[in-house]
């Protein structure tokens, strides 16, 4: 229900696996960059504990906070053009959650724009603990909840003509996450990551999702518990103990919802990277990504079977 494929629990959890070797690997090399001569899992220690990492727990410091959440989505809306062909006509801003959603609530989630433009989408982050909120991680989750993340996604299906209503309000969870992860990477490919430390976070942010497909179905198909699933994040994430708990405890009440991310995420590479081999010097990503945006969430297979008819049909234009 949740990744839209018909994948056995057991190859999600190889898979999970495998990813958790290739992201390691990747941090690995960012580690080195940064002159860290531990072992991975006493780096994480260092990204999950160093204060060097954080804002101040201050009225200024979430001010900084937000004032360079809003620099990364101003910085992603420039370099749209040279790998999107359709632009949301909606903006987006940056806020602070309100009081009352904090103590519940992730550390951001996207608000989207009303239909006729008269408000703005919103990022909106959980500013009640900064511990929460390292500067590592602020370029992946400002891409992931923003710019290109669901602000594009959400803003140019609700945009669209050539929709039924109904259709620009659907969400299947591994398109509509699969896309907004699939986005912190293409990222990196935009020239967003201005340095090492947003590297790190960005195969922070991926580990994370890749830990739980490892994590899910542990818990649910091989009898996993509580402490080893906070375990094995603690060994190869540096996301901190009270955000991994919050994680487990829903993996244990919401089954199979946290393995759409990283499965919608590859299926959408899988399919460009189709799409690049058999179109050769035909292929655009900016006509790719406006031919996954434009027909709104669709279930995997199903955008699968869009994107053939978009490469046939580009194959045989003159």
């Amino acid at each position: 229900a949740h990744t839209t494929l018909k994948i056995p629990a057991a190859e999600i959890h190889k898979l999970g696996l495998s990813e958790v070797a290739r992201l390691s690997s990747e941090m690995e090399q960012q580690k080195k960059k940064m002159g860290f001569r531990g072992s991975l899992r006493s780096f994480y220690a260092d990204l999950r504990s160093n204060k060097k990492y954080l804002y101040p727990s201050t009225d200024q410091g979430r001010a900084d906070y937000l004032a360079r959440a809003l620099d990364l989505q101003r910085q992603a809306y420039a370099a749209l053009p040279s790998t999107f062909g359709t632009l949301p006509k909606a903006g987006v801003e940056v806020k602070r959650m309100e009081s009352f959603l904090e103590s519940g609530q992730t550390i951001a989630f996207y608000n989207s724009p009303t239909p006729d433009g008269s408000r703005p989408g919103y990022v909106f982050y959980n500013l009640a603990s900064m511990e929460a909120l390292p500067k590592w991680q602020m370029a992946a989750l400002a891409f992931h909840e923003g710019i290109p993340g669901h602000h594009l996604q959400i803003s140019i299906a609700r945009e669209t003509t050539n929709l039924p209503e109904f259709r620009k309000y659907t969400g299947f969870t591994a398109y509509v996450e699969g896309w907004a992860l699939y986005t912190e990477s293409l990222s990196k490919d935009m020239g967003l990551y201005k340095d090492t430390l947003d590297e790190v976070g960005r195969i922070t942010m991926e580990l994370w999702r890749a830990c739980r497909l490892v994590v899910d179905t542990g818990i649910h198909t091989k009898g996993w518990s509580r402490k080893r699933s906070v375990d094995y994040f603690l060994a190869n994430t540096a996301l901190t103990r009270e955000n991994i708990v919050r994680e487990i405890d829903r993996y244990f009440v919401y089954p199979g919802q946290a393995c759409a991310y990283q499965i919608g995420k590859n299926k959408i590479l899988e399919l460009r990277e189709r799409a690049k081999s058999e179109l050769g010097a035909k292929f655009d990503i900016r006509k790719y990504h406006d031919t996954v945006l434009e027909n709104g969430a669709v279930p995997l297979p199903v955008l699968e079977s869009i994107v053939a008819d978009w490469v046939r049909a580009r194959a045989t234009a003159v």
